[in-house]
């Protein structure tokens, strides 16, 4: 993971002076630990979690409140500042700075979506299938989130049937026993490991 950390340092910033780092994926993938765990090897590297962007009446059409909110002030070298959505109450709560740092990871469904991509450095894609991902989200959030996952995945498969992420991802990450392998992505410009060969293209197990 430090490896990787490492090179995404080293990309040119791509949204002002942040180097802008998207990890997409199904829900349910590890999108989250996955990012926990890199923000970690870049040493606490601040991360947007989309789903405190969205709410129930915006799973997916939260992109102009998150230009307003994150990307146009990064762009002019300022901390963005938003006000996260709680899932329970259904309500917005008080708004939140997010630093202008070097490196800023942006995880959730939809992170790499058209309207983000020019100003992400790079995009990963957590590499699990839909409905393995959508069964291990089932079973983290119980039969209390049963209606609300039923929907949400009609709406997910609609969000990536118009706007995919997976084709324009640099990298591709799979979770193992033993870490994660990260992969070049269907963009192929971005070499996690030079070093390393493996039958599908350069990976690293970190």
């Amino acid at each position: 993971m430090r490896q990787l950390a490492s090179r995404l340092r080293r990309l040119p910033p791509s949204c002002g002076p942040v180097r802008l780092i998207g990890v997409d994926g199904h829900a349910g993938s590890g999108k989250s630990t996955f990012a926990a765990a890199l923000a970690r090897a870049l040493d606490d590297a601040p991360v947007l979690h989309l789903d405190d962007i969205a709410s129930h009446e915006e799973l997916f059409a939260w992109t102009g409140r998150l230009l307003t909110e994150v990307i146009e002030p990064f762009e002019r070298g300022e901390n963005g500042r938003y006000a996260p959505y709680d899932w329970r109450t259904r309500r917005f709560g008080d708004p939140r700075a997010l630093p202008s740092d070097p490196v800023v990871l942006v995880e959730g469904v939809g992170a790499g979506r058209r309207a983000l991509r020019p100003v992400l450095a790079c995009l990963l894609w957590m590499e699990m299938p839909a409905p393995q991902a959508w069964a291990r989200g089932r079973s983290r959030d119980g039969e209390e989130q049963r209606d609300f996952w039923d929907g949400w995945v009609s709406a997910e498969r609609g969000h990536f049937a118009e706007d995919p992420s997976r084709p324009y991802a640099d990298l591709l990450v799979r979770q193992s026993r033993e870490g994660y392998e990260v992969l070049r992505g269907p963009m192929g410009e971005f070499d996690p490991h030079p070093d390393v060969t493996h039958r599908e293209g350069p990976a690293a197990m970190w």
